[in-house]
Protein backbone atom coordinates (compact mmCIF):
# COMPACT_ATOMS: atom_id res chain seq x y z
CA UNK A 1 0.00 0.00 0.00
CA UNK A 2 1.28 3.03 -0.75
CA UNK A 3 0.88 5.80 1.63
CA UNK A 4 0.10 9.40 0.53
CA UNK A 5 0.09 13.01 2.04
CA UNK A 6 -1.93 15.89 0.35
CA UNK A 7 -1.04 19.19 1.81
CA UNK A 8 -2.44 22.12 0.16
CA UNK A 9 -4.15 24.94 2.01
CA UNK A 10 -7.46 24.55 0.24
CA UNK A 11 -10.08 22.03 1.81
CA UNK A 12 -11.47 21.56 -1.39
CA UNK A 13 -8.33 20.00 -3.24
CA UNK A 14 -7.31 18.30 -0.10
CA UNK A 15 -10.57 16.44 -0.23
CA UNK A 16 -10.54 15.95 -4.22
CA UNK A 17 -7.09 14.41 -4.22
CA UNK A 18 -7.68 11.83 -0.94
CA UNK A 19 -10.86 10.91 -2.75
CA UNK A 20 -9.95 10.02 -5.62
CA UNK A 21 -6.77 8.49 -4.75
CA UNK A 22 -8.36 5.92 -1.83
CA UNK A 23 -10.55 4.88 -5.28
CA UNK A 24 -7.51 2.80 -5.78
CA UNK A 25 -6.65 -0.53 -4.03
CA UNK A 26 -3.06 -0.11 -3.90
CA UNK A 27 -3.19 4.03 -2.52
CA UNK A 28 -4.66 5.48 0.62
CA UNK A 29 -4.41 9.29 1.72
CA UNK A 30 -3.52 8.53 5.29
CA UNK A 31 -3.78 12.28 6.06
CA UNK A 32 -4.52 15.65 4.70
CA UNK A 33 -2.80 18.92 5.69
CA UNK A 34 -2.80 22.85 5.52
CA UNK A 35 0.97 23.88 5.30
CA UNK A 36 1.70 24.68 9.14
CA UNK A 37 0.49 21.37 9.75
CA UNK A 38 2.67 19.64 7.64
CA UNK A 39 5.64 18.99 8.71
CA UNK A 40 4.51 17.62 11.62
CA UNK A 41 1.83 15.31 10.02
CA UNK A 42 4.46 13.88 7.81
CA UNK A 43 6.67 13.10 10.46
CA UNK A 44 3.75 11.51 12.44
CA UNK A 45 2.22 9.49 9.52
CA UNK A 46 5.49 8.67 7.48
CA UNK A 47 4.08 8.82 4.17
CA UNK A 48 5.88 6.95 0.77
CA UNK A 49 4.83 9.95 -1.17
CA UNK A 50 3.94 13.42 -0.53
CA UNK A 51 1.60 15.99 -2.76
CA UNK A 52 2.85 18.93 -2.04
CA UNK A 53 1.63 22.86 -2.75
CA UNK A 54 4.01 24.97 -3.88
CA UNK A 55 2.28 28.10 -2.43
CA UNK A 56 0.33 28.51 0.03
CA UNK A 57 -0.22 31.70 2.06
CA UNK A 58 0.67 30.46 6.20
CA UNK A 59 3.84 28.46 5.23
CA UNK A 60 5.05 28.37 1.31
CA UNK A 61 5.62 24.98 0.16
CA UNK A 62 9.26 25.26 -0.05
CA UNK A 63 9.57 25.84 3.21
CA UNK A 64 7.76 22.65 4.16
CA UNK A 65 9.95 20.93 1.28
CA UNK A 66 13.07 22.52 2.95
CA UNK A 67 11.79 20.37 6.64
CA UNK A 68 11.15 17.33 4.91
CA UNK A 69 14.19 17.10 3.44
CA UNK A 70 15.95 16.81 6.89
CA UNK A 71 13.97 13.96 8.28
CA UNK A 72 16.07 10.69 8.27
CA UNK A 73 13.96 9.41 5.72
CA UNK A 74 12.08 11.40 3.97
CA UNK A 75 9.34 10.80 1.09
CA UNK A 76 9.50 11.40 -1.68
CA UNK A 77 7.99 14.71 -2.70
CA UNK A 78 6.12 16.10 -6.06
CA UNK A 79 4.94 19.82 -5.98
CA UNK A 80 1.40 20.86 -6.70
CA UNK A 81 0.85 24.13 -9.10
CA UNK A 82 -1.71 25.38 -11.38
CA UNK A 83 0.51 26.03 -14.30
CA UNK A 84 3.27 24.52 -15.48
CA UNK A 85 5.15 27.69 -15.81
CA UNK A 86 5.10 28.28 -11.87
CA UNK A 87 7.95 30.24 -10.87
CA UNK A 88 8.84 28.48 -8.00
CA UNK A 89 8.98 24.99 -9.50
CA UNK A 90 12.67 25.28 -10.31
CA UNK A 91 13.56 25.56 -7.47
CA UNK A 92 11.86 23.08 -5.85
CA UNK A 93 13.25 20.69 -8.09
CA UNK A 94 16.54 21.98 -7.79
CA UNK A 95 15.62 21.02 -3.84
CA UNK A 96 15.08 17.69 -4.04
CA UNK A 97 11.17 17.77 -5.05
CA UNK A 98 10.74 14.75 -7.65
CA UNK A 99 8.40 16.28 -9.93
CA UNK A 100 5.18 18.28 -9.99
CA UNK A 101 1.75 17.55 -10.53
CA UNK A 102 -0.88 20.18 -11.82
CA UNK A 103 -4.02 20.55 -9.85
CA UNK A 104 -6.11 20.11 -12.96
CA UNK A 105 -4.33 16.20 -13.69
CA UNK A 106 -6.99 14.32 -15.19
CA UNK A 107 -8.69 12.11 -12.00
CA UNK A 108 -7.64 8.79 -14.19
CA UNK A 109 -4.14 9.61 -14.48
CA UNK A 110 -3.45 10.75 -10.68
CA UNK A 111 -2.84 7.32 -9.44
CA UNK A 112 -0.44 6.44 -12.16
CA UNK A 113 1.43 9.35 -11.14
CA UNK A 114 1.34 8.66 -7.68
CA UNK A 115 3.08 4.75 -8.34
CA UNK A 116 5.28 6.63 -10.38
CA UNK A 117 6.49 8.40 -7.84
CA UNK A 118 6.37 5.53 -5.01
CA UNK A 119 8.53 3.79 -7.89
CA UNK A 120 10.91 5.99 -7.68
CA UNK A 121 10.45 7.40 -11.02
CA UNK A 122 10.34 11.12 -11.98
CA UNK A 123 6.73 13.36 -12.83
CA UNK A 124 7.90 15.95 -14.93
CA UNK A 125 6.78 16.57 -18.59
CA UNK A 126 9.61 17.57 -20.48
CA UNK A 127 7.50 20.19 -22.15
CA UNK A 128 6.87 21.72 -19.43
CA UNK A 129 10.63 21.57 -18.05
CA UNK A 130 11.74 23.34 -21.36
CA UNK A 131 8.93 25.93 -20.57
CA UNK A 132 10.67 26.50 -17.54
CA UNK A 133 14.13 26.50 -18.46
CA UNK A 134 13.69 29.12 -21.27
CA UNK A 135 11.59 31.00 -18.56
CA UNK A 136 14.64 31.48 -16.14
CA UNK A 137 17.55 31.41 -18.39
CA UNK A 138 20.76 31.66 -16.15
CA UNK A 139 19.08 32.53 -12.67
CA UNK A 140 18.50 29.04 -11.87
CA UNK A 141 19.82 26.30 -14.43
CA UNK A 142 23.37 24.66 -14.26
CA UNK A 143 25.88 26.21 -15.69
CA UNK A 144 28.07 25.35 -18.88
CA UNK A 145 30.20 22.98 -16.90
CA UNK A 146 27.43 21.56 -15.28
CA UNK A 147 25.86 20.34 -18.68
CA UNK A 148 29.49 19.23 -20.23
CA UNK A 149 29.45 16.60 -17.20
CA UNK A 150 26.95 14.68 -19.88
CA UNK A 151 29.48 13.85 -22.42
CA UNK A 152 31.19 11.63 -19.25
CA UNK A 153 28.59 9.40 -19.27
CA UNK A 154 28.73 6.09 -21.66
CA UNK A 155 26.07 5.56 -24.17
CA UNK A 156 24.04 3.05 -22.32
CA UNK A 157 24.43 6.27 -19.16
CA UNK A 158 22.93 8.58 -21.96
CA UNK A 159 20.26 6.11 -22.89
CA UNK A 160 19.08 5.13 -19.30
CA UNK A 161 19.27 9.55 -18.36
CA UNK A 162 17.11 10.10 -20.86
CA UNK A 163 14.55 7.57 -19.81
CA UNK A 164 15.19 9.00 -16.39
CA UNK A 165 13.82 12.53 -17.59
CA UNK A 166 10.72 10.99 -19.25
CA UNK A 167 10.09 9.91 -15.49
CA UNK A 168 9.99 6.09 -15.82
CA UNK A 169 10.99 3.79 -12.71
CA UNK A 170 14.38 2.07 -12.81
CA UNK A 171 12.07 -1.57 -13.78
CA UNK A 172 10.44 0.19 -16.25
CA UNK A 173 13.63 1.45 -17.91
CA UNK A 174 14.88 -1.89 -17.61
CA UNK A 175 11.96 -3.47 -20.28
CA UNK A 176 12.65 -0.61 -22.33
CA UNK A 177 16.15 -1.27 -22.97
CA UNK A 178 16.61 -4.95 -21.83
CA UNK A 179 18.44 -4.58 -18.71
CA UNK A 180 17.81 -5.65 -15.03
CA UNK A 181 16.58 -3.46 -12.57
CA UNK A 182 19.52 -4.10 -10.52
CA UNK A 183 21.70 -2.48 -13.55
CA UNK A 184 19.81 -0.12 -14.27
CA UNK A 185 19.86 0.58 -9.97
CA UNK A 186 24.01 0.56 -11.12
CA UNK A 187 23.78 2.59 -13.79
CA UNK A 188 21.61 5.54 -11.78
CA UNK A 189 24.38 5.48 -9.71
CA UNK A 190 27.27 6.52 -12.03
CA UNK A 191 24.44 9.27 -13.91
CA UNK A 192 23.96 10.92 -10.46
CA UNK A 193 27.97 10.81 -9.34
CA UNK A 194 29.22 11.59 -12.84
CA UNK A 195 26.66 14.73 -12.91
CA UNK A 196 27.07 15.36 -9.59
CA UNK A 197 23.47 16.26 -8.81
CA UNK A 198 21.42 14.26 -5.97
CA UNK A 199 18.31 13.49 -7.32
CA UNK A 200 16.56 11.86 -10.73
CA UNK A 201 14.70 15.50 -11.15
CA UNK A 202 18.47 17.29 -11.46
CA UNK A 203 19.74 14.90 -13.59
CA UNK A 204 16.35 15.29 -15.61
CA UNK A 205 16.83 18.87 -16.39
CA UNK A 206 20.78 18.59 -17.20
CA UNK A 207 19.73 16.13 -19.72
CA UNK A 208 16.71 18.57 -21.06
CA UNK A 209 19.28 21.46 -20.56
CA UNK A 210 22.27 19.52 -22.85
CA UNK A 211 19.77 18.73 -25.71
CA UNK A 212 19.51 14.91 -25.13
CA UNK A 213 15.49 15.12 -25.04
CA UNK A 214 14.90 16.54 -28.72
CA UNK A 215 17.59 14.90 -30.56
CA UNK A 216 19.61 11.25 -31.08
CA UNK A 217 20.05 9.72 -27.93
CA UNK A 218 16.29 10.52 -27.20
CA UNK A 219 15.13 8.52 -30.15
CA UNK A 220 17.42 5.81 -29.70
CA UNK A 221 16.26 5.09 -25.47
CA UNK A 222 12.76 5.00 -27.54
CA UNK A 223 13.56 2.16 -29.30
CA UNK A 224 14.92 -1.18 -27.90
CA UNK A 225 18.61 -0.34 -26.97
CA UNK A 226 21.77 -0.40 -28.77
Amino acid sequence: MIRVVVVDDEALVRSGFQLILNASDDIQVVATAEGSQAADVIRREHPDVVLLDIRMPDVDGLTVLREIQTLPEPPTVAMLTTFDTDEYILTALRSGAAGFLLKDTEPEQLAHLVRTLAAGGVVMSPKASRALLRGHPGRDTPHDADVARVNLLTDRERDVLVLIAEGLSNADIGTRIHLSAGTVKDHVSSILTKLRVSSRVQAALLAERAGLLSGDDANTARSNGR
